[in-house]
Parts: C-alpha cells; sequence; structure tokens
C-alpha cells in the first residue's frame, strides 16, 4: 500500500493527523488536529496486545497473538475512517521486527485499517521517541537522556532541544525480561538481582560512551515508567520523581512482597501488574550503570513523535531529506550528477506514471531519492558498486526511514545498472515487484541518458507505453552527437529483454 497521489497531495493539507504505533506489549493510536501548525490532542486509545507474547520459540508469531492485535486494529479502524492517507502514520516496533512472518500479519492489518503498516528499525524508533518527548517539555537549554522501556526493546537517547545526538536501541523489554524472570509471578531477591544484572550487562556496550557525551537532566516516557513514577507517588516515597534512593527503597518493598498478585496493593492496573517488576528491573539497572541520580516522565512518547513527523512532512520539514543530504556528503558524492539523474527520471515518470500506477507521493519520493544516491557504492569500489550501494541503504541508519522504505532504496539502486535479472526483486512483497521493477527502468534510462556525465537538461524525449514494454523517442539527431548513448541504449534492450520487458527507440 502507497501514499497518496501527487494530485491528492496538491489539495489543502490535513488539519487531522493520527498515529498508531504497534509495541511489542501494548498497541496505542493517537489523533490529533493541527492548527496553525500546531498539533492538538484530540483522542488517545491503547490496548495490551502483548505481541511480543505472542511470539513462539522459532520466532512466528502465534494465529492467537495476531487476532490479539487484529482485534485492536479494528477498533483503532473506526475512529480512523475518513482520515486523509498523508496524515497518518501506522508503525510496527520490536516484536514485528523480530517476527518472521511479520509480512503475514502486516497484510492482514492493512487489510483491517486500510491504512499502509510500517516497519521501523530500533534507532528510528529511538529517534521519534526523543521527538514526542521533547515537544512535550520545556525547550531548556542543555542535554537531556530519555529513556523509553517498551516490551521487547528499550530505547535510550541523549539529545538537546528538538535534536537527538545519540541513539541507540537495546534488545531488552518489559515483556521478554518478564517471560525470563518473573514467569512464575513470584518476585524473589535473586531473580531481581539477575535481571537488573542482565540489563546492566546490555547496556554495557552504550555505558561509556553515553556517560562521556553526558546530560544535564533526564526523562522517561511511556507505560513502565509512567508505572514505576506513580507507585512511588501512592507509597509515598517521592511526589512521582523518580530518584536513585527512591529505586532502591521499591526494590526492596517489591521483594518483600513477593508475588505480582499483590501489586494491586500499589494501585496498578491488572494488565500491568505481571510485568512491573521487569520494567523496574530495567530502568534500576539503567540507573545504576549509568548513574542516574533522577528522573522525570514525561507524557510524550513513540505515537506523539510520529504525528510531529507528519507535521513536518506537511510543512516540508522532512527529515527524511536531512537524511539523504547527509548520505550524499558522508560518502562524498557528485550532487550534480544525482540531480541531472533526477531530473531526468522524473521527466520520464511524469509521462508514464499514470500508466502504469506510479502517480503516488510515495512513488516520486523513492525515485527521487535513488536518483540522488544511485552511485553510493563507489564509496567501497566501483567493482559491483551498485550491490555496494544496496547494502549500504539495506542496513545503515536513516532518520525518517521506515524499513520497508529502506528496502525500496535499496532494491533500485541493486537494478539501476548491468543485468537485471529477478533476483533483484528476492524478498520483495510480490504485490510491490512490478510497482519497483518499473521504477527501477525508469532510473535505469535515466542513468544511460546521462551517462556522459554532461550535466544536461533532460532531452525533449517522449515515452509511449506498450504492451509489456515502452517506445521512448528522442528529438531527430539527437543520437548523431551521442553515438556511446545509443549503444547503452541498444545494450539496456537486451538487458531488459531478460524481464521480459520490450524497450523501442525511435527518433534520434
Amino acid at each position: 500500500m502507497t501514499a497518496t497521489s501527487s494530485a491528492a497531495n496538491a489539495a489543502a493539507f490535513p488539519d487531522m493527523l493520527a498515529a498508531i504505533d504497534m509495541g511489542s506489549n501494548s498497541f496505542h493510536m493517537v489523533v490529533a488536529r493541527l492548527v496553525h501548525g500546531e498539533i492538538r490532542t484530540v483522542e488517545k486509545m491503547g490496548e495490551k496486545v502483548q505481541l511480543g507474547d505472542g511470539l513462539n520459540s522459532e520466532n512466528y508469531l502465534t494465529e492467537e497473538a495476531q487476532q490479539r492485535g487484529l482485534d485492536c486494529l479494528r477498533r483503532f479502524a473506526q475512529r480512523l475512517n475518513g482520515t486523509p492517507p498523508e496524515g497518518v502514520q501506522i508503525v510496527g516496533t520490536n516484536a514485528l521486527r523480530v517476527a518472521r512472518n511479520a509480512n503475514q500479519f502486516i497484510a492482514r492489518a492493512e487489510e483491517v485499517l486500510g491504512y499502509p503498516v510500517e516497519i521501523i528499525a530500533g534507532r528510528e524508533e529511538a529517534r521519534l521517541i526523543y521527538l514526542g518527548v521533547s515537544h512535550t517539555l520545556s525547550d531548556d537549554a542543555g542535554r537531556r537522556l530519555v529513556i523509553d522501556i517498551g516490551g521487547g526493546s528499550t530505547e535510550l537517547i541523549i539529545g538537546e532541544r528538538f535534536e537527538p545526538q545519540e541513539l541507540e536501541s537495546l534488545h531488552m523489554g518489559c515483556v521478554s525480561f518478564r517471560n525470563r524472570y518473573f514467569a512464575d509471578g513470584r518476585i524473589t531477591r535473586k531473580q531481581m538481582d539477575k535481571a537488573i544484572t542482565h540489563a546492566e550487562q546490555e547496556l554495557l556496550s552504550i555505558r561509556r560512551h553515553f556517560r562521556s557525551v553526558g546530560w544535564k537532566s533526564s526523562v522517561g516516557a511511556s507505560g513502565s515508567i509512567k508505572a514505576i513514577s506513580n507507585v512511588l507517588a501512592t507509597l509515598k516515597i517521592t511526589d512521582g520523581r523518580i530518584t536513585l534512593p527512591a529505586m532502591k527503597e521499591l526494590r526492596v518493598r517489591l521483594v518483600d512482597m513477593g508475588n505480582v498478585e499483590k501489586l494491586s496493593e500499589l494501585g496498578l492496573r491488572p494488565d500491568r501488574q505481571n510485568i512491573f517488576p521487569a520494567g523496574f528491573a530495567i530502568l534500576m539497572g539503567a540507573f545504576q550503570s549509568l548513574d542516574i541520580q533522577d528522573m522525570t516522565f514525561a507524557d510524550g512518547a513513540l505515537r506523539e513523535g510520529l504525528l510531529y513527523g507528519i507535521a513536518g512532512r506537511i510543512q516540508h520539514e522532512d527529515v527524511r531529506e536531512r537524511s539523504i543530504s547527509a548520505l550524499q556528503g558522508r560518502h562524498l558524492l557528485d550532487r550534480n550528477q544525482g540531480a541531472a539523474v533526477e531530473a531526468t527520471a522524473i521527466a520520464a515518470w511524469k509521462q508514464i506514471a499514470g500508466h502504469w500506477g506510479l502517480d503516488t507521493v510515495a512513488d516520486e519520493e523513492v525515485l527521487r531519492w535513488a536518483c540522488q544516491l544511485h552511485e553510493i557504492g563507489l564509496t567501497i569500489s566501483h567493482s559491483q558498486y551498485h550491490k555496494h550501494g544496496a547494502y549500504l541503504l539495506r542496513y545503515t541508519d536513516m532518520a525518517g526511514f521506515t524499513q520497508q522504505a529502506q528496502m525500496d532504496l535499496a532494491v533500485l539502486v541493486r537494478g539501476h545498472r548491468r543485468k537485471f535479472s529477478a533476483s533483484i526483486f528476492d524478498g520483495v512483497d510480490p504485490d510491490d515487484r512490478d510497482r519497483l521493477k518499473h521504477l527501477c527502468i525508469l532510473l535505469r534510462l535515466a542513468v544511460l541518458i546521462q551517462h556522459s556525465r554532461n550535466l544536461e537538461p533532460p532531452p525533449a524525449f517522449t515515452l509511449t507505453p506498450r504492451e509489456n514494454g515502452l517506445l521512448l523517442t528522442f528529438p531527430k539527431g539527437w543520437f548523431d552527437e551521442r553515438p556511446l548513448t545509443l549503444a547503452d541504449l541498444k545494450n539496456e534492450q537486451d538487458y531488459l529483454a531478460k524481464q521480459n520487458f520490450v524497450l523501442e527507440l525511435a527518433g534520434g
């Protein structure tokens, strides 16, 4: 599924926004109104789905877990109904990053919701969490540490004002720790110590660097840390502020209580009780490992970050453009050549997009970005640089991009030159294969037309759709001064024929 069309996007921007965060423990939805550039929350919904609890020993989501998620999404779908596609973003986090049958669940979720669902990488999740938290706090100077303990992962971010500087996502969460250390509901000193030590071990990889960067204040986000703050206030240990002495006292009380069933005495909801000791252990490990002395709680989290990300795109403050520019700079790409290829590819896209069903904002964006980055693999080696480029784009952390968007970019860069084989599209959803093949063809043609690197504007060529192919017509005499380009395009005819695509050449 893709975003709205260019024509629709040219219309008035949506004033209603919605974001859904499909976490390993809970699913959350927030609906908001965009008023004069500001986000005003209209409604929040959340349910404990515990999707991560439905991963079997081989990391497949069970049918029961999938049904819990789909039932929740059906309730969310009613509230989403009628919201413009460009105002909606729905993401999955750690459980879907891990699940080997995630694509199956996503297809079912998209059918229920009527909107695209995407999986985000851990560091992208961390970036969005920081964005959500920072917009709910005062714009104070000085670095802040933000920690969010989810069901399957824990995100840690150091940033200042609205800009994250250090982003990490660790593979530990309250559901996985519950299953490992508190599965029987008992809270013993031995198991608590083991859980805290495990958390400290996970933090070892970032401990020295984070402490050397430093921060002025620390902030917690999401359910586990909110629950700890509320319990400290209920027990009158603090007013809700989380301090190291308070955490030590709460640790003693939890062990004394001995069982999660007794946690109702602390005011915890039943669905929060069985994961509370696990979330506490992770936070205690963070306090001890990173030498945190006190922490406040902020309401903002991933879903709010998604809303601000949507608003940023609407207001032309797209972090993805910054990511593309940063990659161009880091890998010393020839920006002028990338721009020439982009102008040529978009000229072709405008002629054929409607016929090929590629007339969406998402299609235009991924084609533009692939043009700008198509030579990124040269930073490794000229030999097979299209393959090196695909690898870099598949596995580089790219702020603002979902895993699927990065996969699309990688596929286009992988297929922009040389053999045009079916293996380029291995792993691509069958429903998406034709779309990417056609975008890839447009990129290939643009690269060949600009092969001389003279930075010329696109020639006045025309594209005419044919059954299983294209007729590419150039101005009369254009090939006379460009015999190498003609040779390139004749070779391209052979490459495309291997995929049963017929490229006809005329004029020139």
